[in-house]
This record gives structure tokens, C-alpha cells and sequence, in this order.
């Protein structure tokens, strides 16, 4: 792998950024981006992810590639929960086990914005449909989560509807937010986007700076925890990602020729996601301890994807 691959991203302003919320962290600085704040600029990636996705799905003509790319992301929705939930039963409780595969099953939305960032910086060109796939692989993993620890804990008098957390998981805000843009982008005119692009566009790169500046101060104060709960943990959050990406880059390759779409299917298979699946395990699998899934995700997972993980599937999809 080239070492200015890896410099150039290390390097990048936003990502500088995180880095100063853990330092923030462990200095034991005052800083903070208030709750309110961080969620608004959550939703406004959301909203200028999907909305730009709208735009170039709606000059894309519906082709083999873009259906087969679709079917792909649900299937990794399906299959990585599935064989992370017995590699994880090695150390875990069933619930535990089910929270954490569906965590690594699932997507993480802030992964997949830094990532486009990344394709930004080298000027490089996405597939609209690459939005849709992040959006449809959410809420997959979280019913074979939850259906694993139906499944398996026979001492558990299961109280949760299946129904309710498929609609839970459905109607989830982020993944309502990111096909509504993704409508509302492929309907609108380029006359139309035109005139919002300096909200949509030229923003785009500072909130991603404010945004991830937060996620390094939360990342630094979960960090702690996560070590506390010993090498497995840790090793899982490293190993099985970059295993999940690391395939995913070179199997992209069987429907994709175009590169950054393969980077993308990467990244997503080897991120984990901290919003929607502790939100929907609260509710589906209360015996699963948040202390545990929601580290893994936010402190080790994310932080390997976007510092170390983005250079090397990005290598293995070009190379």
C-alpha cells in the first residue's frame, strides 16, 4: 500500500479533528460540542449524503450492476451477523453475542459520510445507489440480531414483537432521513439542486470536522470502559472488521469495475453501527449490556475504519 495513501488521510483536517477530541478527553479539558448541536449536524450529513445520492442516482440508468449491488449489501446485512454471533458465543452471553453481530452487521452512517469525504479528497465519483445500499443494509442485521437471541436463549421468555422491532428498525430516524433525501434528490431538477448546493455541498466538509471532533471526545471517554473488558473485545473490534472489508473489497469485484463503489461496499461491511442498533437492542434485548457493543463500535471500530481501514480496502478495490 502506498504510504501517501496512508499520510493523505492521516493528514486530512476532519480526521484531525477526532484525533483532538481524544486528546481533549484525556487531558481532561472542558471541551464539548453540546448534545443538540452534534445532533443537528448528524442529520444535516444524513440529509446532504442522501440528497447528493438522489442527484446521481437520478442521471444513472437502472443496470445489472446497481441491482446486483443492492441484493449484495442485504445479503452482507444477513451473512455477517450470522457467523460473528458463534465467533462471539466463544466469550459472550447470548445476548450480548446477538447485540454485537447485529452491531457488525448493521452500518454505521457516520463511517460511511467519512468515507465519502474521502472519495472527495481525491476527486473521485460514487454510484447515488451506494446511499440506497447503506440504507437497506440497517435494518437486516438487526432482526437476524435479534432472531438469533430468540433463538438461542431457551431460558428467555421472549416479551418483544418481531413486528415492532422490524418497524422500529424501519422507521428509524436516520434511515427515514436517508431515503427521504434520497427521494426527494432523485425527483428535484438540477435547477433545483443547483440552488441548495451551497446547504447540500459547500458546508459540507466544515460539519464534518465539528461532527467528528465530537465523536473523538465521545470515542476517548468510552475507550476506558472498553479496555476493562479485556483482549477479546478488543481484538474482535479490530480483526473482524478489517476481515469483513478486506473481503468485501476484492469480492465487490465479481459485479463492480468501478472502484469507488467497491471501496464503499468496504466500509460498510466493516463498520459497526452505534446508533440505531443500541437504540433497537434496548428495546428488543434489554439483558445486552450497552457498556459492551456500543465501545466496540464507537471507540474501536470506528476509529480503526477511518484512520487505518479506509487506505487499505480503498488499495485492495484499485489495485
Amino acid at each position: 500500500m502506498s504510504l501517501n495513501l496512508l499520510l493523505d488521510n492521516l493528514t486530512n483536517p476532519a480526521l484531525l479533528f477526532f484525533f483532538l477530541g481524544i486528546l481533549a478527553v484525556q487531558l481532561r479539558s472542558d471541551l464539548e460540542i453540546p448534545k443538540n448541536s452534534s445532533k443537528f449536524i448528524s442529520l444535516y450529513l444524513l440529509l446532504s449524503i442522501g440528497f447528493k445520492g438522489g442527484q446521481e442516482l437520478s442521471h444513472s440508468v437502472l443496470s445489472m450492476e446497481i441491482i446486483w449491488g443492492l441484493l449484495f449489501g442485504i445479503v452482507l446485512a444477513i451473512s455477517i451477523p450470522i457467523y460473528t454471533y458463534f465467533i462471539l458465543r466463544r466469550r459472550f452471553s447470548v445476548a450480548n453475542s446477538g447485540a454485537i453481530a447485529a452491531a457488525y452487521g448493521s452500518v454505521s452512517a457516520v463511517t460511511f459520510v467519512t468515507a465519502i469525504s474521502f472519495l472527495d479528497m481525491k476527486q473521485l465519483a460514487f454510484g447515488g445507489h451506494m446511499v440506497a445500499v447503506m440504507a437497506l443494509m440497517e435494518a437486516p442485521s438487526i432482526i437476524v440480531g435479534v432472531l438469533l437471541i430468540a433463538y438461542f436463549d431457551k431460558n428467555e421468555k421472549s416479551e418483544f414483537n418481531i413486528s415492532n422491532v422490524i418497524k422500529h428498525s424501519v422507521t428509524n430516524g436516520s434511515v427515514l432521513l436517508i431515503l427521504g433525501s434520497l427521494f426527494i434528490g432523485f425527483v428535484a431538477s438540477d435547477e433545483q439542486a443547483e440552488g441548495i448546493k451551497p446547504f447540500t455541498t459547500d458546508l459540507f466538509k466544515g460539519f464534518l470536522a465539528v461532527f467528528l471532533l465530537d465523536m473523538g471526545i465521545t470515542s476517548g471517554r468510552k475507550l476506558a470502559d472498553l479496555l476493562k473488558k479485556g483482549w477479546f473485545a478488543l481484538a474482535f473490534a479490530i480483526i473482524v472488521p478489517l476481515i469483513n472489508g478486506t473481503a468485501v473489497a476484492i469480492l465487490s469485484g465479481l459485479f463492480s469495475t468501478n472502484t469507488s463503489d467497491r471501496f464503499l461496499f468496504a466500509i460498510l461491511a466493516a463498520s459497526a453501527s452505534y446508533i440505531a442498533v443500541p437504540a433497537a437492542m434496548q428495546l428488543a434485548a434489554p439483558k445486552a449490556n450497552p457498556s459492551l457493543y456500543l465501545p466496540m463500535a464507537l471507540a474501536i471500530t470506528f476509529p480503526f475504519n477511518i484512520t487505518l481501514g479506509m487506505p487499505i480496502y480503498f488499495y485492495l478495490a484499485q489495485y
